[in-house]
């Protein structure tokens, strides 16, 4: 990766414009899962929305020759799950639905866990405690800390409750590109790493597995999964380094009251 950009208020304000829109996505889209879907009828759903409703381009579709715009991750599935006509919602699984979107040549990135239907206490465990790891991570943010914070907390948190935490893949900065500098590990010791200054956009998104933090990658070439076969959960924001902290770009209605003032 290049040098870290830093925004200006323009792109700022082209980044807020962008992560407002996908928050809206997740909106509409909550109305929509339900079991039965299958993956490729909640893609079909979501790019017909952020396409024709937004007038926003789905900056998934495309990028390193991906077909599709999101990325659906169930149960044991750890990210870049693939889209497909027979992969159906089932009572009690947990999905992560992960989302980009693009406008005005700026890109916001989320993703949000679903439970469907009636699911197991251990498997809700696990996607409100990857919740709770995300945000303890977004609440490190401000200029000064180090990047290396928002790894320890979430590592922290998730070895605290039982769990572990993916190594092979990272957060990233965003803007004009999807993948930007700096890598945003998810484990790592509290005041090391780059720190962190007004004007940096970069996303967080821990991935937490129920057993170990191995994975492995399917025959597809994309789809990723644990190889012990157990659960795992993913919860994902966009996130601006403000004067005095932070700000989550792609904040979603539900969460309003969860972001920490001053």
């Amino acid at each position: 990766m290049s040098e870290i950009i830093i925004k200006n208020q323009t792109e700022i304000d082209f980044m807020r414009t962008s992560g407002q829109l996908l928050a809206d996505v997740f909106s509409a889209l909550d109305t929509f899962i339900a079991v039965g879907q299958s993956t490729l009828e909640i893609n079909n759903f979501v790019e017909d929305y952020i396409t024709n409703t937004l007038n926003a381009r789905p900056a998934s579709k495309g990028q390193y020759g991906f077909a599709f715009v999101l990325n659906p991750s169930i149960n044991e599935v750890v990210c870049h799950g693939v889209p497909s006509s027979t992969q159906k919602l089932k009572n009690g699984d947990i999905i992560n639905i992960d989302i980009t979107l693009e406008k005005n040549g700026f890109i916001a990135d989320s993703s949000k866990m679903y439970c469907i239907g009636e699911v197991s206490p251990l498997a809700k465990r696990l996607v409100e405690t990857t919740y709770e790891a995300l945000w303890l991570a977004i609440k490190q943010v401000k200029p000064g800390a180090k990047l290396g914070d928002i790894g320890a907390v979430i590592q922290h948190h998730a070895e605290q409750h039982g769990y572990s935490v993916v190594r092979e893949f990272c957060g990233h900065g965003i803007g004009r590109q999807m993948h930007e500098a700096p890598e945003v590990l998810h484990f790592g010791k509290k005041d090391t790493g780059v720190t962190l200054q007004e004007g940096m956009t970069f996303t967080i998104e821990p991935m937490i597995n129920q057993g170990t933090a191995k994975t492995k990658t399917k025959r597809d070439g994309w789809t990723v999964v644990t190889r012990d076969k157990k659960l795992s959960a993913q919860w994902e924001h966009t996130i601006l380094v403000t004067k005095d902290g932070f700000e989550v770009l792609t904040l979603r209605q539900e969460e309003k009251e969860l972001v920490l003032k001053g």
